[in-house]
């Protein structure tokens, strides 16, 4: 009878082990595919990231920012992945800027250059120029040139550093005042209406009067 019933136990010992055996063998295949979901989930998180990436336009500033176009290549997140001339000539608020820009075929001096801060005049502040005055330097290459890159700087200035006396690519100086969310550029204290605009090779900053030299 002992040898029977050690028998028996050492029979339902051995099935017990061999059905813990296919348990664990069935948690470990669990186990792996729960790391090959894991692993198709993080790819998918991978691949949804730039739905996550900070929006280009959140540390901008300014009443005109509402202007700026929702999407699109005109948009904060469109003219952040483009090099300057060729994000502005997706602004609507620009036009007139980027027409004077290709007349005084500035386009790939700007486009190709490592970093700079634009200050950009809307179009309703090209309108402020008595048209005369404004054709006789549309009209003018070397005039235009200066003009427009007298608006320029190099380096890609933050809100914090765009304060201070700066030299233009036009070789002389411009000076911005205020802090904060608050600036005005030039003689002409021209309005920052919307600042701080990323681009792939600058920063800009609209405003509302056309800087002269």
């Amino acid at each position: 009878m002992k040898t029977n019933t050690l028998t028996r136990t050492g029979g339902a010992a051995a099935t017990l082990a061999l059905l813990m055996g296919l348990g664990l063998s069935a948690c470990g295949s669990e186990d792996t595919e729960s790391t090959d979901n894991g692993g198709s989930k993080t790819s998918e998180t991978t691949e949804a990231a730039p739905e996550e990436t900070e929006e280009a336009g959140a540390q901008t500033f300014g009443e005109g920012c509402k202007l700026i176009p929702a999407d699109g290549a005109g948009s904060f997140n469109g003219m952040s992945t483009a090099p300057v001339a060729s994000a502005a000539s997706a602004n609507p608020l620009l036009k007139t800027l980027v027409s004077a820009v290709g007349q005084a075929e500035l386009v790939d001096t700007l486009n190709s250059a490592d970093a700079l801060t634009v200050f950009a005049p809307t179009d309703d502040a090209f309108k402020k120029i008595p048209k005369a005055d404004l054709d006789a330097v549309l009209a003018d290459k070397a005039m235009l040139t200066k003009v427009l890159t007298h608006h320029v700087v190099a380096g890609q200035l933050g809100p914090d550093e765009v304060a201070g006396e700066h030299e233009t690519l036009a070789g002389d100086m411009i000076t911005v005042e205020g802090s904060d969310e608050e600036f005005t550029v030039g003689k002409e204290n021209a309005k920052v209406l919307c600042g701080n605009i990323p681009t792939a090779n600058a920063t800009v900053y609209v405003v509302d009067t056309v800087l002269m030299p």
